[in-house]
């Protein structure tokens, strides 16, 4: 740890959507698309994050557009490994050349050792000194302030872009954890599925993304419907074509993610220890991550689960926070996490 004291120490959340980068001193850096576009001739990087995810959809046959992780873990080793030397080297600057940081990286709570050896290499090759990996449900419940240190039940779902990941948390460690690969990504292709299945159009992932933003909800508001029109290609006839669609519709859609997501919990707190249960009925659930935005979810597990929800304070970045903490708080990383 003497040699932290010289380097720029980096937590990492790797997410299926989108990676963020804390850098020990200074806090969030970076929240950039885990997406890079290459050259398919020689393999060159053109363009990484943001300048990756605006070609979608708009590249020439000879440029290729790649998220590198799916649902939540490596799967473009080479393509990850570039995206975070990437990353990395931007929070280091001159710092880089003198010393290697420490890393601190969010992975899934049970990944496999072969997935767990893939990101330790990959952050080592993109210029780690030495690298710890955290379960990031362990991480989001720190981020949002949980007293995940205390001899009490904290039930964190944490819903990204790949995976739904619910746990109950005690003594800073995962007592029952249980995961789906239903998560945000899996909301926008039901969205371009509906509309594909009842009005013949083909649209984008990334319009259906917007459409999720701007429509999406898990139960009916207070406000009027609202609605928005939506431009693709009929599948019929190949022209583009407009369509109007309402709230309603998008709720439908989502019917069937959001359901699933509602079973993993429900299992979770089937499998929770009586002790730990009845520590719920007070503490309740906490809901973190770029899912937990969508309209109304708390008040459905509210309905669902009769028991407290609460959203946490800047949920996109709660994973990514409780890393950065630990950066700061070595007995704690050294509680939660081995070098990998």
């Amino acid at each position: 740890m003497f040699l932290s004291k010289f380097s720029r120490d980096v937590a990492i959340d790797l997410g299926t959507s989108n990676t963020l980068v804390f850098v020990q001193g200074e806090g969030i850096v970076l929240n950039e698309p885990s997406i890079v576009s290459i050259h398919e001739g020689d393999h060159s990087i053109l363009a990484v994050g943001n300048e990756a995810k605006a070609m979608i959809g708009r590249t020439p046959p000879e440029i290729r557009v790649i998220q590198p992780l799916k649902n939540g873990v490596i799967a473009d080793f080479e393509m990850t490994e570039q995206m975070l030397t990437h990353f990395i080297s931007r929070t280091q600057r001159w710092l880089r050349t003198i010393l290697k940081p420490q890393v601190v990286i969010g992975v899934p709570a049970g990944i496999t050792q072969v997935e767990r050896r893939a990101v330790r290499d990959s952050a080592r090759h993109a210029g780690a000194r030495e690298v710890y990996l955290v379960e990031e449900p362990v991480a989001a419940a720190i981020g949002a302030g949980l007293p995940v240190q205390e001899p009490g039940g904290n039930l964190i779902v944490d819903i990204g872009g790949g995976t739904t990941e619910v746990a109950v948390i005690s003594l800073a460690g995962v007592i029952f954890c249980t995961s789906v690969r239903v998560a945000g990504d899996e909301m926008s292709a039901a969205i371009l599925q509906h509309i594909k299945k009842h009005y013949n159009l083909l649209i984008g992932e990334r319009h259906a993304e917007e459409l999720k933003l701007t429509l999406g909800s898990a139960c009916p508001g207070d406000g009027p419907t609202r609605s928005v029109e939506v431009k693709g290609r009929d599948l019929a006839d190949g022209i583009p074509k407009t369509i109007t669609l309402n709230e309603e519709e998008i709720r439908e859609a989502l019917r069937e993610p959001v359901t699933t997501i509602l079973e993993t919990i429900r299992t979770c707190l089937e499998r929770t220890p009586p002790e730990l249960a009845a520590d719920l009925v007070d503490s309740g659930i906490v809901i973190t991550g770029g899912g937990s935005l969508l309209r109304g979810l708390d008040r459905l597990l509210v309905q669902e689960m009769q028991l407290p929800v609460k959203v946490a304070p800047d949920p996109m970045s709660c994973v990514v926070l409780g890393l950065g903490r630990m950066l700061d708080e070595v007995d704690l990383l050294r509680r939660v996490a081995g070098p990998a």
